[in-house]
């Protein structure tokens, strides 16, 4: 079994007219190792895991959108995307893309120490085929 050594920043914006326990509950929705803080309008948490996130996305059977969205912002060793913060608090995964949502959307920035980042995205969004997954071990 391989061991992941991974840095997961969580940042949510919290505007006015939001409850902060809401968009909180959004953040812990996906990320339930999640322990959001509130500072200066917006929530942030960081955590060194992701299964709950890759549990949702084998649930919700978007592998090969996730795989696309991360391996589109994959850079060295770090990537990152963003989430619909309504999506997030009915417990779904929603990538955003294009324009951000009117309240803001979720930010996640992944940084893999080990073993890399596309071993640890193959670990949490593994590789499809008729949208099953694939072992790639």
């Amino acid at each position: 079994m391989t061991v992941y050594s991974v840095d997961v920043e969580i940042t949510a914006p919290v505007n006015d007219t939001e409850v902060t326990a809401r968009v909180a509950d959004a953040v812990t929705n996906l990320f339930p190792e999640a322990d959001p803080t509130h500072r200066e309008g917006e929530l942030h948490a960081e955590v060194h895991t992701m299964e709950g996130f890759s549990e949702e996305l084998h649930r919700g059977e978007i592998l090969d959108t996730a795989r696309s969205v991360f391996f589109d912002e994959l850079a060295g060793n770090r990537f990152s995307f963003d989430l619909r913060k309504q999506a997030a608090f009915e417990g779904r995964v929603n990538f955003a893309v294009g324009d951000p949502a009117e309240l803001g959307d979720i930010h996640v920035a992944v940084t893999v120490r080990e073993p890399d980042a596309e071993a640890y995205i193959d670990y949490i969004a593994p590789p499809t085929e008729d949208g099953t997954p694939v072992d790639t071990e």
